[in-house]
C-alpha cells in the first residue's frame, strides 16, 4: 500500500504541503538546518560531532507514515502512522533513490536565487554527501533496505549514511550485518528506563515492545558499524534522577559507540502530546549527561552543541573518531 492510492491521497497532499516530497512510500524533506546552512546561519550538531555537510545531508525516508509507534516526543504526522507492515507494491532502492534526490532538488531550487546564498555552497547541496534515513517512519519495516544502503554506498559522492531505528525489528537489523549492508552509523532510540515508561512514551501498537527492545539492544554490542544510543531527554517525564542508575545499565549493555543526550524539542505534532514545559534547556541536558558520566564505567562526554540542546558521550573503547573521514 503506498500513500497514493485513493485512500492515502489526502495524507500525500498534507505531507506535500508541509513541504515533504512524496514518491509512493517514501518521502524526503529540507530540514531546518540544511535551509539554515544555506543562508550562513550556521550548521546542526551532526557537523560538529561527526564531520557531516549539513548543507549536503538528505534526510529521507522508504516508509514515511509506518512505525510500530506513536511516540509522545515525535514531531513526524504520527496520527498517520496506523500501519507498521508494508505490503503491496514495494518500490526497490534505485528507484526510490533516484526518485527523492531530484524531489530534493526541487525543493532546494529557491535558495538558487536567495541573496545570501553562496553559489558553491547551493550547488554543492545539490548532490548529497551524506543520507540520513531518519525522516519520518521506521525504516527497518522496508524490506529492502540492505540493498538501499549498497546503493548508495556505491555512489563515490555519499560519503556516510545514518539510519535511526526504533529497535522493534531486530531480524531486519540482523539481517543488515550478514548482507554487509550495515549503515556507517546506526542509531538506537533509547528513552525509557522500564517497561512502564516505555509504554508511557513510546505507546507502542505491537505487543512485548519492550522485550523486543531488549533483544536490539544485545543485538547493538554485535554490530560492526558505528553504534549511537539516541536518548531523548524529556523534562517532567524521563529525566528523574531516579532513573539514571537504570539508564547507564541499559545504555552500557549495547556497548554503543556514542549515547547523544538530546533535548525532546517542542514542534510539529508532538505539540499535542506535550508543551514548552517538557523541553529542557541545554544546561539540564549537560546536567544530565555529566550526572550520567559519574555513574558510568565505560562513557564520558566528548562533546556539546548547545543550538542543537545536545551532549555527547563516548566509549572509552571505541575504536572510531568522532570526525567521518
Amino acid at each position: 500500500m503506498t500513500i497514493k492510492n485513493t485512500q492515502k491521497s489526502k495524507i500525500a497532499e498534507d505531507l506535500e504541503h508541509k513541504h515533504y516530497g512524496v514518491f509512493n512510500h517514501s518521502a524526503v524533506e529540507i530540514c531546518e538546518w540544511n535551509k539554515k546552512a544555506l543562508r550562513g546561519q550556521g550548521h546542526c550538531y551532526k557537523q560538529k560531532f561527526y564531520n557531516v555537510d549539513c548543507h549536503r545531508c538528505a534526510q529521507i525516508t522508504p516508509t514515511v507514515i509506518w512505525c510500530h509507534q506513536k511516540c509522545i516526543f515525535c514531531w513526524r504526522p504520527s496520527e498517520y502512522m496506523s500501519k507498521h507492515k508494508l505490503t503491496g507494491n514495494i518500490d526497490k532502492p534505485k528507484e526510490i533513490i533516484d526518485r527523492l534526490f531530484e524531489l530534493r532538488k526541487k525543493l532546494l531550487s529557491g535558495f538558487g536565487g536567495y541573496k545570501k546564498t553562496k553559489k558553491k555552497m547551493y550547488e554543492e547541496s545539490l548532490i548529497p554527501s551524506h543520507v540520513a534515513i531518519s525522516l519520518s517512519g521506521e525504516p527497518t519495516i522496508y524490506p529492502y533496505l540492505g540493498e538501499m544502503i549498497r546503493y548508495l554506498k556505491s555512489k563515490k559522492e555519499i560519503k556516510s549514511i545514518f539510519i535511526v531505528t526504533n529497535g522493534m525489528e531486530p531480524k531486519n537489523i540482523e539481517k543488515l550485518a550478514k548482507e554487509k549492508s550495515l549503515p556507517t552509523q546506526l542509531y538506537l532510540s533509547i528513552v525509557a528506563p522500564n517497561e512502564q515508561l516505555h509504554i508511557k512514551i513510546n505507546k507502542p501498537k505491537i505487543k512485548d515492545s519492550w522485550k523486543i527492545l531488549q533483544t536490539t539492544i544485545s543485538l547493538m554490542a554485535k554490530l560492526k558499524c558505528r553504534r549511537v544510543v539516541r536518548f531523548t531527554l524529556i523534562k517532567g517525564i524521563n529525566d528523574d534522577p531516579k532513573y539514571l542508575k537504570d539508564y547507564v545499565k541499559l545504555f552500557e549493555k549495547t556497548n554503543a559507540d556514542f549515547i547523544e543526550i538530546k533535548a525532546y524539542m517542542c514542534l510539529g505534532y508532538s505539540r499535542k502530546t506535550l508543551t514548552l514545559e517538557n523541553m529542557p534547556r541545554h544546561e539540564e541536558c549537560k546536567r544530565f549527561a555529566e550526572e550520567f558520566e559519574k555513574l558510568s564505567e565505560k562513557y564520558k562526554i566528548s562533546d556539546e552543541c548547545e543550538t542543537s540542546r545536545i551532549v555527547l558521550l563516548k566509549n572509552k573503547k571505541s575504536k572510531y573518531k568522532n570526525f567521518i573521514k
